[in-house]
């Protein structure tokens, strides 16, 4: 890995350590020292097993540990739970006994050096194919393909998925329920965060260009709500709510999801999570700003998103609002950096900034924006992988003082 290099104001630049973004915040029973939050990013570091089966080893370890910092909170990347779930490789589970104890010594890692460790739990639904499921066609909200390619090479609409019966959407809801109890208990998570977002499984439901079912779990916004909203009752029952947090992405553009009225029907989901009952109402939402896009960049995704006939700019202010009014907190993530980050805090439009990218490529990132230190240069084409697996994971530096 190259040298440091700055991509932000140079190590002269105000430290952010008076700021809001280093003020203290209660978030349930964890004791946060500061605003930054490590957001979940898929790297498929994680060494294979078995089929469908990779184990979370001492390179995770480090990685996470490398990233804790006191009273900080971190979330994991995208985590199967159970097998098949998602078909990717190198992508941990915590549905064996092996990944649980792999996952042990990443969340001792972090414990260690104060820090609190939530997992991301996820199923990808229709974003992968038979091929890297052992077989089994994909499951979706209905029968509806992606456009494009899957990992392997597949063309998507020769493996199209097809639609979940009610009973296989209720039995993916409790294993939700069984893999969050499993990462608490055995593998000593501090939380859980559910994906619903960025075209997986639960968001396939939610996002009304793919989800044309007619039964109860589709039609009308509180019916392709439902899914979502069943499986944070059965997260929260089986762990506690002040353990459970859920990803939403209402702008998202990835993996062909485009909904007629984010606007309307994300604000819906927000009032039904945030009028649940208190035993059933989550810690924290995490969104994906509307400016922040897979595909398109910033300028495009804006544009985009102003036309059809929308008079006013996206934002994820009333979703905050709507939540407030249930006490929950939010994260937001998504083209953060050393300015809006603390602009969005003090303004009260987020409770916590989750960073991925300068994440991934700054190990002490939270020490830079504290002190106004450079940033390391992330390198994208490895994000998704590498060979050696360490290359673009463990091998960038912490700032040494003489970075320029």
């Amino acid at each position: 890995m190259p040298a440091s290099k700055n991509l932000w104001p140079s190590p002269s630049s105000t430290p952010l350590n008076g700021s809001k973004l280093f003020s203290s915040l209660q978030l349930g029973k964890l004791a946060l020292k500061h605003r930054v939050v490590q957001a979940p990013t898929t790297r498929m570091r994680c060494d294979a097993d078995s089929s469908g089966v990779s184990i979370p080893g001492p390179r995770l370890a480090k990685y996470y540990g490398d990233r804790a910092t006191d009273g900080g909170l971190q979330i994991t990347e995208a985590t199967d739970i159970s097998l098949y779930a998602s078909g990717y490789p190198g992508v941990p589970g915590v549905f064996t006994e092996r990944q649980l104890e792999g996952w042990r010594d990443v969340t001792d890692s972090v414990h260690a050096k104060g820090g609190y460790l939530f997992v991301q739990l996820w199923h990808t639904g229709r974003a992968s194919s038979a091929s890297m499921r052992g077989g089994q066609t994909p499951l979706s909200s209905g029968d509806a393909p992606m456009s494009g390619h899957y990992l392997d090479g597949t063309e998507c609409k020769s493996e199209p998925p097809r639609a979940m019966t009610t009973e296989e959407i209720r039995a993916v809801t409790r294993e939700w329920a069984a893999a969050a109890k499993r990462s608490v208990d055995e593998a000593g998570f501090d939380g859980v965060e559910i994906h619903s977002g960025n075209g997986y499984l639960l968001e396939q439901f939610l996002h009304d260009n793919i989800n044309q079912r007619t039964d109860e779990y589709g039609g009308s916004v509180e019916n392709r709500c439902r899914f979502t909203v069943e499986v944070v009752k059965a997260v929260c029952d089986a762990i506690g709510a002040e353990r459970v947090g859920v990803r939403l992405s209402p702008y998202n553009y990835f993996q062909d999801t485009r909904d007629s009225d984010p606007d309307a029907h994300w604000t819906f989901l927000c009032s039904q999570l945030a009028g649940l009952p208190s035993k059933q109402r989550l810690l924290y939402v995490h969104m994906v700003e509307p400016r922040f896009d897979e595909v398109l960049n910033e300028e495009q995704k804006m544009a985009s998103l102003q036309g059809a006939g929308k008079e006013r700019r996206k934002s994820l202010t009333n979703f905050r609002n709507v939540l407030q009014a249930g006490d929950i907190r939010f994260i937001a993530c998504g083209n953060f950096n050393r300015e809006n980050s603390v602009v969005t805090v003090e303004n009260d439009a987020a409770d916590l900034i989750a960073f991925g990218r300068h994440f991934i490529a700054n190990p002490d990132l939270v020490a830079r924006l504290k002190n106004g230190w450079g940033l390391n240069e992330y390198d994208r084409a490895t994000f998704y992988g590498a060979e050696p697996k360490d290359k673009g994971y463990n091998d960038y530096p912490f700032y040494d003082g003489d970075d320029a």
